[in-house]
């Protein structure tokens, strides 16, 4: 069966090929096959794979396809590495993939970039297959770098509009520093190794790096490319605003593709992180203030998509408080489920936003549940399984992260934020739901819920609820962590805190309307609604600075010597110009006086 792994990732490679070349000139129905049927075959091919290496228990395979170069000191082929970690992942980027594929067939139709939408979405499933797949840290950098670029393609979709450009460059530019941290990593491991055989590497480093610096360089700038792509401090500034992408390809980044991606990397070279202890602190510390800063600025926000933006991001941050635990089962358990109900919520908000004319301003929402009853039921449990409520697949996840965080972290601040965040989180999500479907009525909605529209929503709706229940083979990929006893009592301030976030909300929306607006207008709520701060902080610091300087050096002295040259040429065109008057007696004359310099100089 492993013969046929190849094929996951290039399905929708070649599909993207085919739409982005000729999709203009094709049906749409054609269009649509090849779009979404191209990320079913993945799918199947993926489940058939995961089936048949479970009910083995098989080992880890690598696949040799083809050799890419060589060159003296390294060597470079292409392969592909699957275990029970790629299993996990595969399982949520066809699966969830595939769901948001069909949901988009309805969605964007009608839409006159409508092949051209489905190549890049294939192109964002085909990289990232690439990326969890490759055996080969380069390999992996090609898939790592082809999600970034899908990003910028899908977030500028609607490019005619100039904020979805600035978006689009901002996730482009803002991600590209993460990625030259990778890129650094990436050199200093031929430099050691001479290869990037990502298996081979690890298990080098494990022998050589013991005791030495370049683990600890290695790890913090892995954790650099990690943090970039994954939306975490200090680089988390673009998630926020990718929103201005049609609602498919926020649920796309959000929950199967760009995002993850961090999350991935730091748990496929845990064996490079585990050599730097001081490095696995730096990741859990990240993770915890990340999840608490996000999940106070998700509290606040106005506009629809930018509180599961800003949730996005906190939840991200819980596998990162998990991974710097040391509890990767569990940062990989939490990112399967999150990848369900972050998708069921992303696709339920797009249907919500369809039908009411595009408005995404919680301000003007409300009084919705009669009118959108199926949108309040896919609303209720994604965010049910947001906050981590009782028989939903995020309680079992962030449970077992808060639990097996506990033996390295209890009582340290980063354990500590990550329970606040437990409360937070249910307190904005309930927020949430109240604001969209209870109250007055603002707008008029339009009742359209097609098909293909419910289906991935139905879909969804039970994996938010039963995705818990999906075995994991990762016994084999992760060390397990020694069995901590924790005290009954932090086990019961972990169930409690969710309900304590959802008592504070209802009391606050049934007696403290009040309250709620002082409190909207304060400065604090205005900080967090603007992210803390941090792009006015990026926007004085780098962004400024560079632009005064430009301005100031716009006559750089680099550029004088080719300057120059450019107005020596156009003098001397001028001058020789003059010789082409027409004149018949000055063109006499010169012969004449060129024929007596010649003789002069001869004679002499």
């Amino acid at each position: 069966m492993t013969a046929w792994l190849g094929w996951i990732p290039a399905l929708p490679l070649f599909s993207s090929l085919v739409l982005l070349l000729v999709g203009g000139r094709i049906g749409h129905r054609l269009v649509t096959l090849l779009g979404v049927g191209s990320v079913l075959g993945s799918g199947l091919l993926s489940g058939m794979l995961i089936v048949d290496f479970v009910a083995a228990e098989g080992a880890a395979v690598t696949i040799r396809l083809l050799p890419w170069f060589s060159s003296p000191g390294l060597s470079v082929s292409f392969g592909l590495y699957f275990d029970g970690l790629s299993a996990v992942m595969l399982g949520v980027i066809t699966g969830v993939g595939l769901l948001i594929h069909l949901y988009s067939a309805a969605y964007m139709a009608g839409d006159e970039g409508y092949a051209r939408f489905f190549g890049y979405l294939n192109l964002f499933v085909g990289a990232m297959l690439l990326l969890v797949l490759a055996d080969d840290f380069l390999l992996l950098y090609l898939g790592w770098e082809g999600v970034g670029l899908c990003s910028f393609l899908l977030i500028g979709f609607w490019y005619k509009e100039p904020g979805n450009g600035y978006a689009a460059r901002k996730a482009f530019v803002v991600t590209r520093v993460g990625d030259i941290a990778l890129a650094a990593a990436l050199l200093i491991m031929i430099q050691q190794f001479g290869t990037l055989h990502i298996q081979t590497v690890i298990e080098r480093a494990q022998l050589q790096w013991l005791g030495t610096d370049w683990s600890f360089w290695v790890a913090l700038l892995l954790l650099g490319g990690a943090v970039g792509k994954s939306a975490q401090l200090p680089l988390q500034t673009w998630l926020p605003d990718a929103m201005a992408g049609p609602t498919p390809v926020s649920a796309l980044i959000h929950a199967a593709t760009m995002v993850t991606a961090g999350v991935y990397l730091i748990a496929r070279t845990q064996g490079l992180f585990l050599l730097s202890p001081q490095v696995m602190e730096l990741v859990a510390l990240i993770g915890a203030l990340t999840l608490f800063l996000a999940a106070c600025s998700a509290l606040v926000q106005h506009d629809l998509k930018r509180v599961l933006a800003y949730s996005t991001i906190s939840q991200i941050g819980y596998m990162f408080f998990a991974l710097g635990a040391g509890a990767f089962s569990a940062a990989i358990f939490h990112l399967m489920t999150h990848a369900f109900f972050k998708a069921l919520l992303f696709l339920a908000a797009g249907q919500v936003i369809l039908s009411l004319h595009h408005e995404q301003d919680l301000r003007r929402m409300g009084g919705l549940l009669r009118r959108l009853p199926f949108s309040a039921l896919c609303f209720a449990i994604g965010c049910a399984a947001l906050a981590a409520l009782p028989l939903t697949s995020g309680f079992y996840s962030k449970d077992a992260i808060l639990l097996q965080a506990y033996g390295l972290h209890g009582g340290s601040l980063a354990w500590w934020l990550a329970l606040a965040g437990a409360g937070i989180t249910a307190l904005y999500s309930l927020r949430l739901f109240l604001k969209l479907f209870f109250g007055e009525a603002v707008t008029e909605p339009r009742p359209d819920m097609r098909p293909t529209l419910v289906v991935p929503l139905v879909l969804l709706c039970l994996l938010a609820l039963l995705g818990a229940l999906i075995p994991q083979p990762l016994e084999a990929v992760f060390v397990p962590l020694a069995v901590i006893e924790v005290p009954a009592a932090v086990h019961g301030a972990i169930l409690v805190m969710p309900w304590l976030g959802l008592a504070t909300g209802a009391l606050l929306w049934r007696h403290g309307s009040g309250l709620r607006q002082r409190w909207s207008d304060s400065a604090l709520a205005r900080s967090w609604r603007a992210g803390w701060g941090f792009d006015a902080l990026y926007d004085g610091l780098l962004v400024r600075p560079l632009l005064l300087l430009a301005r100031l050096n716009r006559k750089d002295l680099a550029d004088q010597p080719v300057q120059f040259l450019a107005w020596l040429s156009m003098r001397g065109h001028a001058w020789l110009s003059i010789a082409q008057n027409g004149r018949l007696r000055r063109y006499a004359a010169g012969i004449a006086l060129g024929a007596v310099l010649v003789l002069t100089v001869v004679t002499l």
